[in-house]
Formats: C-alpha cells, structure tokens, sequence
C-alpha cells in the first residue's frame, strides 16, 4: 500500500469513526441514516478527490457549511413547491396562486444562486481540478447510492 492511499484510509477511518462518536454522542438516532449516508458520502469523496490531509483540513469545513445551507435552499424550494400545490389543488384565488408561485420561483432562484456560490467557495480551498472532480464524484455517489437503493427494494418483493 503506498502511502497515499495509507492515508485516505486513515482519513477515512478518522472520518467514519468521528461521525459514529457524533452521532451517539448528540443522541441523533432519528438522523442515523442521513449520519450513516454522510459518512458513506465523507469517505466516498475523500477517495475520488485523492485530498490530502492538508486539504481536507481546509474543505471540508467549507463543504459542510455549503452543505447546510443548499440544505435549507432544498427545503424552502420543497416547502414552497408543496404550499403552491396545495393552493392549486384547493383552488385557491388566483392572488394567493400568484404569491406563492413568486415565493416558489425566488426559493429555486435562491438556490442556484447558492449553487454557484458554491464553487468559488471550493475553489478558495482546492485546486480547480480537484473541484471538477467533486461534482464528478458528488453526482457518482448519488447514482451508486439510489442504485443500492434500488436492488435493496427489489429483494424486498
């Protein structure tokens, strides 16, 4: 083993054992899945970007705090997604259906700013190539995952 990938293991190992502690330690365990994806995902990019220690020291503080807030963008887009289809479905005055068609279209615009904000934020604390690599393995991640998913549901039925 070279000493590379010595040290994504350690990380990984860091990493995965700092978050069990977390999570037990705050007494999440109606967050243990979103703990344990977290987790999966941390060591996931970890690898894929081949970060050093020295980088991973200064991103992932960064990509966390992103994180937290394209978390919260999500959420206002889903909440005004779900307000402005209730007004729809109760058919709700067309002033109502108007506020909250703009409430929803500034949530998403909120969103893709945040989205964009987000790439000079990792650009400030990783190489470009390495930022590339992020989204490259960010959306790998999220197919692996929803393909895991997929095969656990069919060995259900």
């Amino acid at each position: 083993m070279n000493m590379k990938k010595f040290l994504n293991t350690v990380i990984l190992l860091t990493v995965t054992l700092a978050s069990a502690v977390n999570a037990n330690a705050q007494g999440k365990f109606h967050n243990d899945w979103k703990d344990k994806i977290m987790s999966e995902k941390v060591a996931f990019l970890t690898i894929e970007l081949d970060i050093t220690p020295e980088e991973a020291q200064a991103f992932w503080p960064v990509y966390n705090k992103v994180g937290k807030e394209l978390d919260q963008a999500r959420h206002d887009v889903m909440s005004s997604y779900k307000q402005l289809s209730e007004a729809i479905a109760a058919k709700k005055p067309e002033k109502e259906i108007s506020q909250l068609l703009d409430k929803y279209i500034q949530a998403k615009i909120q969103q893709d700013k945040l989205d964009n904000a987000a790439v000079d934020s990792y650009k400030a604390v990783l190489p470009v190539e390495k930022v590339a690599k992020l989204y490259v393995a960010e959306e790998k991640f999220r197919r692996q995952y929803i393909h895991k998913l997929h095969h656990k549901t069919e060995e259900k039925k």
